[in-house]
């Protein structure tokens, strides 16, 4: 006794293939995750530097405010920034794309 498929049914299986072509992020979400990449980034640059070449003169300058405070400060922030991209909704005015 298989049940007949109507038209509803048929309708209702093609409504969620619209669902299936949204984009999951909107453009905001995009440019958030760009930002965030590139405080990263900043992050990890600043803390390039302050060795020395040669390995009996030791260079105080690794321990300075860039280092070990603002680098990390920035990586951090920079994962912060990632996670309110990926969870920020996006608007319901913005157009689909």
């Amino acid at each position: 006794m298989a049940k007949e498929i109507g038209k509803k049914d048929i309708k209702k299986a093609t409504e969620g293939d619209d669902n299936q072509n949204v984009m999951p992020f909107g453009r905001q979400n995009y440019i958030l995750v760009l930002i965030g990449i590139a405080v990263i980034a900043l992050g990890f640059i600043l803390m390039i530097g302050g060795g020395s070449s040669d390995p009996d003169v030791f260079n105080e300058k690794m321990f300075d405010f860039q280092h070990i405070t603002l680098a990390p400060i920035l990586v951090l922030l920079g994962f912060v920034i990632e996670i309110i991209a990926i969870m920020r909704r996006k608007p319901k005015n913005e157009p689909k794309e």
